[in-house]
């Protein structure tokens, strides 16, 4: 793929990717975005910034994947974690005079205002309508209120990641988001030393991918596993739990306590040990209720695996069909999904094979690289 590098001044774009909790990704799909977005635009010769939160980007580390890590202070807690962040990060942004801003979460909306006074071009990410999250008290809400509305009128243009979450800005504000999804596209793994970590096979396991939040719902995926377990004659594959949450820890410990044998709680993982985990699992299955598109589900599709997901919106516009639905709220439905659709019905090569297909053809990096440099650039 061929990029114009530069602007009308000769020189390269000077590009900053704000918001995030920085890179190499050890998060969520912000940070994923940002490392792989930026990775691209700086290797077509594009001067990327990345801004991080000290607690996140390894200390002294000043570059990764072409771009140039900038981190920041922030108080470590749920409600002012990324707004104390984002306004550093844009402070110092205010002197790097920077072409454009890229920056990530309806929250941080507010704080375009700055960069707008100085001409910065400024896009906008803002994920999934993050205020119907359980963990968000009044004062959450209303901020993430507020954060939408600045979204639909503040940045030059505001992306979302899916096609239901653009509709909701339209409707609700008349704004017209760009529309570009994540990529999906991971290279396959080196080796398979994760899986050895933990005792597992190759094929021989099934998997979930979030943060352990409400919304996720990691406790109802362990519980419907228990019941599927407790219907067979004898034990199925273990199902591994990838995933953890800071401001969590008395919800998770409350239902990890319960979990059925056979549950696998390795923690959160990220890089090369995500993607052994992920491209070798029996099969994926996807519980979330709020968000656009999630990376690991496009993902675990990029790879062609066995698909389970929760028949929202959102995760029906990413999946096409291309694997089998549940309702998460209904208790005992995915458990009788995993009964009747984890075998070698002829479905499943179908499956497998249109998931792999709707990633290259909707989902790749490269194409989602090229969307954003010409909205970056003003194309």
């Amino acid at each position: 793929m061929v990029f114009d590098v530069t602007t009308i001044r000769g020189k390269p774009f000077r590009l900053a990717i704000i918001g995030s909790r920085g890179i190499p990704s050890n998060y969520g799909g912000f940070e994923t975005f940002a490392e792989q977005l930026g990775a691209r635009l700086a290797e077509s010769g594009w001067s990327v910034t990345v801004y991080g939160r000290r607690h996140h980007v390894p200390a002294g580390m000043k570059e990764h994947a072409g771009c140039r890590l900038v981190s920041v202070p922030t108080v470590r807690s749920k409600h002012l974690d990324t707004i104390v962040a984002t306004f550093f990060q844009v402070l110092h942004a205010l002197g790097g005079r920077y072409d454009a801003a890229l920056v990530v979460n309806a929250a941080n909306a507010p704080l375009l205002v700055p960069l707008r006074v100085l001409g910065v071009r400024t896009i906008l990410n803002v994920d999934g309508i993050e205020r119907m999250r359980a963990k968000w008290g009044r004062l959450g809400r209303l901020w993430y209120r507020i954060g939408e509305w600045c979204a639909a009128h503040l940045p030059d243009v505001v992306v979302a990641d899916a096609e239901v979450i653009a509709g909701y800005y339209r409707e609700r504000f008349g704004s017209d988001p760009a529309v570009i999804p994540y990529g999906g596209d991971l290279p396959w793994p080196h080796s398979q030393e994760s899986l050895e970590r933990l005792g597992l096979t190759k094929n021989g396991y099934l998997l979930y991918v979030s943060r352990f939040e409400p919304e996720n719902n990691p406790h109802r995926v362990v519980e419907e596993y228990g019941l599927w377990r407790g219907s067979l004659s004898q034990a199925p594959p273990p199902l591994v739990m990838i995933g953890d949450a800071p401001y969590q820890k008395d919800w998770i410990n409350s239902w990890k306590r319960n979990a059925p044998g056979g549950v696998i709680f390795p923690g959160a993982i990220y890089g090369e040990g995500y993607r052994q985990l992920l491209a070798n699992c029996y099969a994926y299955v996807q519980a979330t209720e709020v968000g656009g598109t999630h990376p690991a589900l496009v993902e675990a599709m990029g790879y062609g695996r066995r698909i389970f997901y929760n028949a929202s919106p959102e995760n029906r516009e990413v999946a096409g069909g291309c694997g089998i639905p549940f309702d998460v709220q209904e208790r005992g439905a995915l458990a009788a999904a995993l009964a009747e659709g984890l075998d070698e019905a002829p479905h499943w090569p179908v499956y497998r094979q249109a998931a792999g297909d709707r990633v290259r053809e909707r989902y790749s990096w490269s194409a989602v690289a090229e969307a954003y440099r010409r909205i970056l650039q003003g194309g």
